[in-house]
């Protein structure tokens, strides 16, 4: 039987972690990133999907192109942190269902029926990012969450080779800096959005 996670590690993932606007000049690695996905694909998706794609923009020249599709409040952000990153969804994912979900025939399931396709991507996919945030928080590393750029731009410069690709959301990643921080936002009571039925 598993324990609950102490105060500490609660505080870390949930209670004092952020969404960041700017980051310490402290770099983030390759073997870090690969860190982050080796969490992040444990979480569940339905029949094993894991229609995320995920594009580590670390290169000034992939920040550009990235840049370039965003807000203008989100364009300085995502040029000065130390890693940006595409979280895309594959409407095809059912294609890699024999590898990933293999007791079951569950290709048959998506096959033509494009619409399901394209709800449980983005269902599943947006259930991922939620892993990478967390799977990020857990290594030591912040993330700053944002919507505010054009998709199509998004998904020209980092998917023009795989059309089934489309971009859910794209984030900011490395070591927060407290400076580029706002207050924290109102988080109510358990009364006021739940009720147990």
């Amino acid at each position: 039987m598993t324990k609950p996670l102490d105060d500490a590690a609660l505080d870390q993932l949930f209670r004092t972690a952020r969404t960041y606007n700017g980051y310490t000049d402290q770099p983030v690695g390759e073997a870090e990133l690969r860190a982050i996905w080796d969490l992040m694909k444990m979480g569940p998706t339905s029949a094993n999907q894991l229609p995320a794609r995920l594009v580590w923009c670390v290169s000034d020249e992939a920040k550009a192109k990235l840049a370039a599709a965003c807000s203008e409040s989100n364009r300085a952000k995502v040029l000065k942190a130390p890693v940006s990153v595409v979280i895309g969804m594959d409407i095809d994912f059912h294609e890699h269902l024999p590898e990933l979900f293999p007791h079951a025939d569950a290709k048959s399931w998506f096959t033509d029926n494009l619409p399901l396709r394209e709800s449980s991507a983005f269902r599943n996919s947006t259930l991922q990012g939620g892993y990478f945030i967390m799977a990020a928080r857990a290594l030591g590393l912040d993330t700053g969450p944002m919507s505010g750029f054009d998709a199509a731009t998004v998904e020209a410069a980092f998917f023009a080779d795989q059309p089934n690709v489309r971009v859910n959301f794209i984030s900011t990643l490395g070591h927060g800096d407290p400076a580029t921080i706002f207050g924290r936002s109102p988080r109510p009571a358990f009364e006021k959005f739940n009720r147990i039925a």
